[in-house]
């Protein structure tokens, strides 16, 4: 047998919680699971299993070895289908996490499609907001929409999102909408976060302004902060994405549009123990083309 191998009935032996239920799994003699067990402590000159009448453990240097060889087995399952079975459909785990307000607000339809075409993979989202630990925590990608330059090998650039500021029509009819950007601070404005002082940063013919301000109102969900700017609650500042349906259907309109924002971009990344498997090109390749839309 070849070390891969010899590793891959080690995580089976680890996983299974013992070398008889591992035996079962693998179809193969119990006696030949202990014999291989052992051969491999012979070859590393460490034990990896406390095995003993009664005890059953894992050692500390099983547990590192277990942790180690778990990623190289996956990468070989992965090469594996990467390579042998290129003409079948892609099947297996992909698990990924997405910023809430854009994964529900803008992603969607995208999501829908992948799950439609990819029926075989096994595919778990997690909405939320945090920043998730790419090393140790089990998720194959992550989509952060971020003000941040991402850079590096691990990191996928897809998208930008515009910005714009917005009130409601009915708003616009009962009050003269700002002319400058000194007039903004004669209205309640929306902020989407939770500074008690914000600060928006604009650019007005390539140069660079900034408004400090005490928001009317604020919030870290974006939906919510459409709703009040739709119930003539102020001006709120948003990416586009999130008030496209408003826009389009003449219930929000733009202020003061020949301002620029800072926009955010849009970053698939994964963790640097993971190689990039066909499922996760899929997906990065099946995001891109929704997210370049954001571009024009």
């Amino acid at each position: 047998m070849g070390q891969i191998e010899d590793l891959r009935l080690f995580v089976k032996i680890v996983d299974s919680g013992g070398i008889a239920r591992a035996a079962e799994a693998m179809n193969i003699a119990k006696s030949a699971v202990s014999r291989r067990l052992s051969q491999l402590e012979d070859r590393y000159g460490v034990r990896l299993i406390d095995r003993q009448p009664r005890v059953w453990e894992v050692t500390s240097a099983g547990q590192e070895l277990y942790q180690r060889a778990s990623g190289m087995v996956a990468d070989a399952d992965d090469l594996d289908a990467d390579f042998m079975q290129q003409s079948l459909a892609l099947k297996g785990p992909l698990s990924f996490t997405i910023a809430r307000e854009f994964g529900l607000s803008f992603l969607k339809p995208a999501l829908f499609r992948f799950a439609e075409d990819h029926p075989q993979i096994d595919l778990t989202i997690d909405f939320d907001d945090r920043t998730v630990d790419l090393e140790n925590e089990n998720y194959d990608l992550a989509v952060r929409v971020t003000a941040t330059e991402l850079k590096g090998l691990n990191c996928h650039r897809i998208g930008t999102t515009r910005h714009g500021l917005f009130a409601s029509r009915t708003y616009s009819q009962a009050r003269d909408l700002p002319q400058s950007i000194e007039d903004l601070s004669s209205h309640p404005l929306l902020h989407y976060g939770s500074e008690r002082r914000a600060t928006w940063v604009l650019d007005e013919a390539g140069k660079r302004r900034t408004v400090t301000f005490r928001p009317a109102l604020r919030s870290n969900y974006g939906s919510f902060l459409v709703d009040a700017a739709l119930n003539d609650h102020g001006i709120i500042r948003l990416p586009l994405f999130v008030v496209d349906e408003q826009l389009s259907a003449g219930a929000l309109v733009p202020v003061l549009p020949h301002l620029s924002h800072n926009d955010y971009g849009i970053y698939v990344v994964h963790s640097s123990n993971r190689r990039l498997n066909k499922r996760m090109r899929a997906m990065i390749e099946a995001l891109s083309e929704s997210c370049g839309a954001l571009e024009n």
